[in-house]
């Protein structure tokens, strides 16, 4: 008679055990494509497969990580900037300023590792300016 509480306090303890983000992540094959895709700098593919989708980059972009970096940072690795601007622009400007998982934000990131000319950078500080001066999302 014990033996089904135990049996159900062990499922029930079971069942709130996840898998971690990251190992979702990386066999998702939509965040793959997205992650080749900008390291290949295709922007219509990639705006292709995220409307294909029927995906909002701004939604999914906190859990996509390109071998162990942010969408971003994987676009300034292999001077990606057509696909990098692309993921710039469409991200909301408290996505662009939230601090990444080292701490950093991505504008301080690339200003810190001699991206401060790349065009991503631009499309970066203009979002983030746009929002300073008062305008809308």
């Amino acid at each position: 008679m014990r033996l089904i509480p135990v049996a159900l306090a062990a499922l029930i303890g079971f069942s709130y055990i996840s898998v971690p983000t990251a190992a979702v992540a990386a066999e998702d094959p939509l965040i793959a494509s997205i992650c080749d895709y900008v390291k290949a700098n295709d922007k219509n593919r990639l705006r292709k497969k995220l409307k294909e989708s029927r995906v909002k980059l701004r939604q999914i972009y906190s859990s996509i990580s390109c071998d162990g970096a942010s969408l971003l940072r994987a676009a300034y690795s292999v001077n990606a900037d057509d696909a990098g601007e692309f993921v710039a622009k469409r991200l909301s400007v408290n996505e662009l300023s939230v601090a990444e998982a080292d701490g950093v934000t991505i504008f301080a990131w690339a200003e810190a590792n001699g991206h401060g000319a790349s065009p991503i950078t631009a499309a970066v500080k203009e979002r983030l300016g746009a929002a300073a001066g008062g305008e809308e999302e």
